[in-house]
């Protein structure tokens, strides 16, 4: 099997050390970087499979540093985690509308960040290899590069918003309840805030102008034809 590359990108050198050896350990290629130009640059150099990203650095914050990452196509399937002191809400949201797929409080030991990191890539292969290209209407949701266009407009969204969107599409008119939802897009293994899905429905909502993702309150949402 090849062997998974996680890029970590902190202005912090003890976090770098301290998490590649606990990375490395578990079998994974590590390469850092100490800021957000620097990490740009080597994220395009190596493409990794998971981007570990902190939100306050000097030269560009890791918020700024995450919308660049999301606008090159060859880092579309990577998966852009925050690792972070700041714990507040909006911070939090603004992560996740900046393009990560998850956000991590750094008050966590580093087994439990591992954990994370194996559910995270875990779940991306298992929704990689069981999905199928789909097609509604004008909307077309191509899994092989993760590409959706609706109406001949081409969209590259973050990998959780592709998975949520393609999860809603593979059953139009079902139900899907919030814990299902949890489940299969990020995984009984991982830990998100309540407001995750609201959001991710939100930007999807905002991109697509897709005004048939269905909210009901208290239960879920579905996609209705």
């Amino acid at each position: 099997m090849k062997q998974k590359k996680i890029l970590l990108i902190d202005d912090e050198q003890d976090i770098l050390e301290i998490l590649s050896y606990n990375l490395e350990k578990e079998g994974y290629e590590v390469f850092t970087a100490s800021n957000g130009n620097e990490g740009i640059e080597k994220a395009k150099q190596i493409i990794p499979d998971l981007i570990l990203l902190d939100v306050m650095m000097p030269e560009k914050d890791g918020i700024e540093t995450c919308q660049d990452l999301r606008k090159i196509k060859e880092l579309q399937k990577t998966l852009i985690v925050f690792l972070s002191a700041r714990s507040e809400e909006f911070s939090q949201l603004a992560g996740f509308q900046a393009g990560a797929n998850d956000y991590i409080v750094k008050i966590i030991k580093p087994k439990v960040l591992i954990s994370k990191v194996n559910a995270l890539l875990q779940l991306t292969s298992q929704v990689s290899d069981s999905s199928k290209n789909i097609e509604i209407g004008d909307l077309i949701i191509d899994k092989d590069i993760f590409r959706v266009s609706k109406a001949g407009q081409l969209f590259m969204l973050p990998k959780k918003e592709f998975d949520l969107l393609y999860l809603l599409a593979s059953n139009t008119d079902k139900v899907f309840k919030r814990d299902e939802i949890l489940e299969k897009v990020w995984g009984n293994d991982v830990i998100v805030g309540e407001r995750t899905i609201d959001v991710h429905i939100r930007r999807l909502r905002e991109k697509l102008g897709i005004n048939t993702i269905q909210t009901l309150k208290g239960i879920g949402y579905k996609l209705v034809v």
